[in-house]
């Protein structure tokens, strides 16, 4: 593992997988996940396919800069976004984040880069893609959306497992993780490995305080819809037709959006990355970037 520090100040923990002649491809993982939700056999997929795989922990995760104290009114913000009033100020938005991805490409002296993100690091690389188009080779979003409220969205209670305040208590989040099986691929559904990545998860950081900042940063970025159909880089969108926390509505109305998109469907695949499908969906990866 290796730490950047970015001009922002901001603080970024990665690691690198694969060697640095390859083109480089920079994942970049949702909300409140850690760059260990890249499993090392699955970036060693894409590292023996010819890529020079870049994981990180997003800022208020992980080990990269925590914004301690800074406290924000998701409600609020939800509220002012529905009766059109002036939003509260956030901590950081999306394109906030979309630059610390950026930024650590500019610490690695890499010019540009393929990119793959998944959920909200689905949000993130689409932010790239439009604000940081010169530094972008080709783009792969995972079952994310486009910030449109009539596409992609869960049930009430799918995303209340997703928002609730974790346990503070090793055992009792440990235990507490498989309530994540109501997103995860139900044909591959493990709760006994779910509970060791949760160990693991716990071990390596706990941080329930970065959550809110998160969400405050998708919610407050609004939709892409207006700027999607302004992307240039060669684009695949992929989605599990199993997914119930983003539904695959938000997958296709990306791929509808970005010129020349192609979409791939998983029909056995929820909101989660299971070993069964490591193969698929980094051969699908390396063949995009190849071709792009």
């Amino acid at each position: 593992m290796s730490r950047a520090l970015l001009q922002s100040g901001i603080e970024l923990e990665y690691d690198t997988i694969g060697s640095p002649d390859d083109e480089a491809l920079l994942l970049v993982m949702g909300f409140t996940a850690q760059l260990t939700a890249w499993p090392d056999d699955f970036c060693k997929l894409l590292a023996d396919a010819g890529r020079f795989v870049i994981r990180y922990d997003n800022r208020d995760c992980g080990l990269s800069s925590k914004l301690d104290g800074q406290l924000v009114d998701t409600m609020a913000i939800m509220t002012a976004m529905a009766s059109g009033q002036p939003l509260p100020t956030v901590p950081y938005s999306l394109s906030d984040m979309a630059a610390d991805g950026i930024g650590l490409l500019d610490h690695l002296g890499i010019e540009r880069a393929h990119i793959a993100g998944a959920s909200m690091g689905g949000m993130i690389v689409q932010t790239m893609a439009i604000e940081h188009p010169h530094r972008v080779r080709s783009m792969v979003s995972i079952m994310s959306t486009t910030g449109e409220s009539h596409v992609g969205q869960a049930a009430p209670e799918v995303l209340s497992v997703l928002i609730a305040p974790p346990p503070a208590d090793r055992e009792a989040y440990i235990a507490s993780s498989v309530n994540s099986l109501v997103w995860q691929s139900k044909k591959y559904q493990d709760a006994e490995r779910t509970k060791n990545e949760a160990a693991a998860n716990f071990d390596r950081m706990f941080y329930p305080e970065g959550s809110s900042r998160q969400l405050a940063a998708i919610v407050s970025s609004g939709d892409r819809a207006a700027a999607l159909p302004g992307v240039t880089a060669p684009t695949l969108v992929i989605h599990g037709r199993d997914d119930t926390l983003i539904t695959p509505s938000g997958g296709m109305r990306t791929a509808e959006l970005i010129p020349g998109a192609n979409l791939l469907l998983v029909a056995d695949m929820g909101h989660d990355l299971p070993e069964q499908l490591f193969a698929l969906v980094a051969a699908s990866i390396a063949t995009h970037t190849r071709l792009a």
